[in-house]
This record gives structure tokens, C-alpha cells and sequence, in this order.
């Protein structure tokens, strides 16, 4: 599912026109970003979704790496990554059978 699948399916659910919901939908992706920018310096903050889950930011460290055309050792810097843990209520709902 793409983004505009998403939007036809949640347009088509809510009775929302597709412009609306597109505009929902990014000011949701918008507000997300910025929370998890804003806190991504406060250990274990996570943003929640109770019963889809948390979205939160860890650090990964600065590591030495291997350039694999040149074989060289290069430095790879720190950076931040997005995290996603689904919650309890979505993964029953995935996992029914």
C-alpha cells in the first residue's frame, strides 16, 4: 500500500474527500516529525499511539565501517534512528488466524 492507496482507504472509511484526508494525513506525518526532532535527546521518549504503538528515536554511536568499493576504513558519523514498536492491540489484530 502506497500512500495514495492510504489515503483512498481511509477517504473511502471516514467519508472524507481525498483532499482532507491527504491534509490530515500530512499533518499528522508533520507533527510526528516534529515531536520526535524536538525530543530525540531525551532518553527513551516515544511517542504513543495506545494500541498501535510507539514511535520514539534511539542514537546509533559513531562506528568504523569498510568502504566496500575501496576496502578502506572509513568513520561512519553518529546518527538517530526512527523507531517503531507496535503495540499489543495491533499485533493481536495481525496475528489473528
Amino acid at each position: 500500500m502506497n500512500k495514495s492507496d492510504l489515503i483512498s482507504a481511509i477517504a473511502k472509511k471516514t467519508g472524507m474527500t481525498k483532499k482532507a484526508t491527504n491534509e490530515t494525513l500530512d499533518a499528522f506525518i508533520e507533527v510526528l516529525e516534529a515531536d520526535l526532532a524536538k525530543n530525540k535527546n531525551v532518553d527513551g521518549y516515544k511517542t504513543a499511539l495506545m494500541g498501535f504503538g510507539s514511535f520514539g528515536v534511539s542514537k546509533i554511536k559513531e562506528r568504523d565501517g569498510i568502504n566496500p568499493k575501496t576496502k578502506e576504513a572509513i568513520k561512519i558519523p553518529a546518527t538517530y534512528r526512527v523507531t517503531f514498536k507496535a503495540g499489543k492491540e495491533f499485533k493481536d489484530i495481525i496475528n489473528k488466524k
